[in-house]
Formats: C-alpha cells, sequence, structure tokens
C-alpha cells in the first residue's frame, strides 16, 4: 500500500536535494537514481537552473517534491525504489528532469522525487503540463495504486477521503497508526500500569517515548515518539492528554487496578494506637467520641446515596468513575469541533482579506512586477485556498456567522460539560474520602466494636 504527498519547493532547492541524497538513508547512495540530470546535489541543482532558465519566469516554483511511503515491512527498499521509477517514468515521460532517493532510516520505507519545475521539450512549468485545477494530486495517487496492484500490493479505498492531507498520514491514521493514535495508544496504556506520575514518566521514557515536562512553565508536558520529528504537547493530543487530567487518570486506574487510593487522603478518624493515647485514658476516650461523630457523618453521607455494604460503594466508584469518562470524552469532542471553527474562521477571513489582492493580479498584465510587489499578499491567498479546499471538498463554505453562531453554542456546551465534569469530579472525590475514612476508623478506634456493616 503506497501512499502519496506532493508539494512545491520555492527555495534552497540545493538543500533539499542534498538532504534526499543523504547516503545513511540511501544504503550509501545505492537507492538513488536520476533522469536527465546528475545523481549529486550540485549537479542536479545546476542541470534543472539551466532548463529553468528557458522557461516563461511565470513562476516561482523551483521544483516538485513528491514522496512515495509503504507501510513498514511492507515493501523491500530495492522494490520501493523500483515502484516510485515506474511512477515517474508514467506520471513524466521524457519530459521532466528528476531525481529519486528511497530511504530507509525509518520503519516505512519511503522515495522522495525531486521534480524540475520546468520541462525539457516546451518549457513549460508543472503546473501548467500536469497540474491544471489541481488535480495532480488524485492522478499521482492513480498511477502510484496501479503500480502497486501490478506488484501485488494493497491500494488505499475511498481515496478522496485523504484529498488535501498527507496521504501517509490519512491511511494511517484511518488503521491506528498515524503518529498522535501511536502516542495516544503508548500514553494510555503507560497510565493503566503506572503508580503515580513519576513512575509514568520514567515508564515512558523506557519505551523510548520522549517526554519534557516543566510544571513552571506554560507548555507543562510534550512527548515524542523515536521517529517523531516534533514534539506534540499534552493539549494538543486533546484536553485528556494535558498534566491534570493525566495525574487523574493515573490515580483513577490505580484505584480500579488495586483497590486503593493511590495518593491516601487524610481523615478526621484519629490513631488510638499510639503511645500517648495508651498512656491517658481521657485523651483516649476523647478521640473514641471524636472517631465515633466522624464515623456517624460518614454514615449518613451513605444513607443519603443508599449505600449500605462495601460492594455498594465500591460500585458506585466505579459508575461515577465510568461517567466521568463519558464528559472527557464528550469535552473532548466539543473542545475539538470548537477548535476546527476557529481555524475555520481564520482561514475564511484570511480568503477575503488576500481576495481582492488576487482579483487584481489575474487583471494586470504587468504580472511579474505585479509577484514581487505582493508576493506575500498572493501567497497567503493561495495558503487560504489550500486549506479551505481540505476543509471543504465539496467547495461548500459556511459563512462567517454561521460558523460563530455554533461556535456560541458550543461554548456553552462546553461549560454545562464543564459543571458537570465538577460535580463528578467532587463526587469521585468525596467516595475516595468516604472509602478512606472507613478503612482509617476500622485500622485506629478500638474502643467501639466493629460492626459487620461498613463502618
Amino acid at each position: 500500500m503506497a501512499t502519496t504527498n506532493i508539494h512545491p519547493i520555492v527555495s534552497t532547492l540545493i538543500k533539499a536535494i542534498d538532504y534526499i541524497l543523504d547516503d545513511s538513508k540511501t544504503n550509501n547512495g545505492l537507492l538513488v537514481s536520476a533522469y536527465g540530470c546528475p545523481a549529486d546535489a550540485h549537479g542536479a541543482a545546476e542541470s534543472f537552473e539551466l532548463v529553468r532558465s528557458l522557461g516563461t519566469g511565470r513562476t516561482k516554483t523551483l521544483a516538485q517534491h513528491l514522496i512515495q511511503s509503504f507501510l513498514p515491512s511492507e515493501v523491500t527498499p530495492e522494490q520501493a525504489h523500483q515502484i516510485a521509477q515506474e511512477m515517474c517514468e508514467k506520471l513524466l515521460g521524457t519530459s521532466f528532469q528528476y531525481i529519486i532517493a528511497t530511504h530507509i532510516d525509518k520503519a516505512h520505507i519511503h522515495s522522495h522525487i525531486i521534480i524540475n519545475n520546468i520541462d525539457m521539450d516546451e518549457n513549460k512549468s508543472f503546473e501548467t503540463l500536469l497540474n491544471r485545477h489541481g488535480k495532480v494530486f488524485e492522478k499521482i495517487r492513480e498511477i502510484s495504486d496501479q503500480i502497486c496492484e501490478e506488484h501485488g500490493l494493497s491500494v488505499i479505498k475511498n481515496p478522496q477521503l485523504g484529498k488535501g492531507k498527507s496521504h501517509y498520514e490519512w491511511e494511517q491514521d484511518k488503521l491506528g497508526k498515524s503518529w498522535k493514535s501511536q502516542l495516544k495508544r503508548v500514553i494510555d496504556q503507560t497510565i493503566m500500569e503506572s503508580n503515580g506520575f513519576e513512575d509514568f514518566l520514567e515508564k515512558l521514557r523506557d519505551k523510548s517515548v520522549e517526554v519534557v515536562y516543566t510544571p513552571e512553565k506554560t507548555i507543562k508536558i510534550k512527548f515524542r515518539l523515536p521517529d517523531q520529528q516534533r514534539y506534540a504537547r499534552g493539549r494538543t493530543l486533546g484536553w485528556y492528554y494535558d498534566v491534570p487530567q493525566l495525574k487523574h487518570r493515573i490515580e483513577q486506574s490505580y484505584l480500579l487496578r488495586t483497590g486503593k487510593p493511590l495518593n491516601k487522603q487524610r481523615t478526621k478518624i484519629i490513631d488510638t494506637s499510639t503511645e500517648r493515647m495508651q498512656q491517658s485514658k481521657g485523651l483516649h476516650r476523647w478521640a473514641d467520641i471524636q472517631n465515633m461523630k466522624e464515623a456517624s457523618k460518614i454514615l449518613n453521607m451513605l444513607t443519603a446515596r443508599n449505600i449500605g455494604d462495601q460492594q455498594q460503594l465500591e460500585d458506585r466508584a466505579v459508575a461515577v468513575f465510568g461517567e466521568r469518562v463519558r464528559v472527557v470524552g464528550q469535552l473532548e469532542s466539543v473542545q475539538s469541533r470548537i477548535n476546527d471553527i476557529t481555524d475555520s474562521i481564520r482561514i475564511i477571513n484570511q480568503y477575503h482579506k488576500y481576495k481582492p489582492v488576487k482579483d487584481e493580479y489575474r487583471r494586470t498584465r504587468a504580472k511579474k512586477k505585479f509577484e514581487n510587489t505582493h508576493q506575500r499578499e498572493l501567497q497567503l491567498f493561495d495558503s487560504a485556498v489550500a486549506e479551505l479546499d481540505t476543509k471543504y471538498p465539496d467547495h461548500k463554505v459556511p459563512s462567517i456567522d454561521k460558523l460563530r453562531d455554533e461556535k456560541v453554542k458550543l461554548k456553552i456546551e462546553l461549560s454545562e460539560l464543564n459543571e458537570r465534569y465538577k460535580k463528578i469530579a467532587a463526587e469521585l472525590k468525596e467516595l475516595d474520602y468516604i472509602r478512606q475514612t472507613i478503612q482509617d476508623y476500622l485500622d485506629h478506634s478500638t474502643a467501639i466494636e466493629k460492626p459487620q456493616t461498613l463502618i
């Protein structure tokens, strides 16, 4: 199953070529091939520039960078390189210069293909010859899938769902194998194994997950898998992965796993077994009376909840914890939608802000001069268009007013869920206190005969 992604190179072409030709990634250069240019960074860049100098000069794009990736253990390096060569032959024919480098430094073998943006035959751009109306992404995918089938590999179903997103990341996310999915899965599993927050951090490091915990800073925790280029902030992974929630989840997981609270709450039960208590009958009697009063309060709390024995107490704690998990899921979903709407509003505003500049560019005859003066504005407009295509592939972009109305409603819903969460958290804390008070009472009180009920 090959996945593909393509993006333009507008600067530092020689660095891009030099990067993909790294001997440590290409088996000492054995997985490198080139067409119409030398197979080295300086030679390829100079050859590309010579051909580009014959073009129209209306594009700032120097080259196209195409990446074709495979699932781990799906192909051999040689097979991946051959598939990349066949794809270039079918996509580019004999018109474009290109250089291929297959990388084997990560779990998934992948090929980098850098293509000169001007062809050798007509001196026209890649966009003009192959990417009119932005259709080259689909064409590359179709060719890649066809070649994969010829080599006996599986192909992606419903590929249109991945439009505008890294094809590899889309497929991996679908399979639960994207780096974010992997990272969250490792974190979730480690939480269930941990005996405290520090133990959680150590266990993650033992699993080769890099963790940076800086409680004094705004970004309190971030994670990185071995093959991940950038750190992922806990909050970026979701509200459930921020430090307070991680700690609470560890505590609850420990409680469910062992039947004991991770952090023992201090109760009002007085330890009557100390030497001082044993030496003073009056003090001992006073402590027993105080303990009975506290035990009576606990019994009233249990009665109010219709809890009559230890099992019912445990069942209630499990039920409330399950409710907490459900509400957390809703909080995650609502917050994610709010973030998505905020992003959409930003993109739409950016589109409308720079659309007049794009319209003027389309009308002017002195396009090169206009580009030089308004390059940044044009780039921001094109970026907004690309992001809108990704978010709304059917081109049904909602109005900003509609998005703002939805955001207001979602914020109200988020506030209500937060209040619900606070009540659940408070009840869990109270149930933990009841449990600990009962245990302390049974352990320390000696003056009262222990009944067969909870107290």
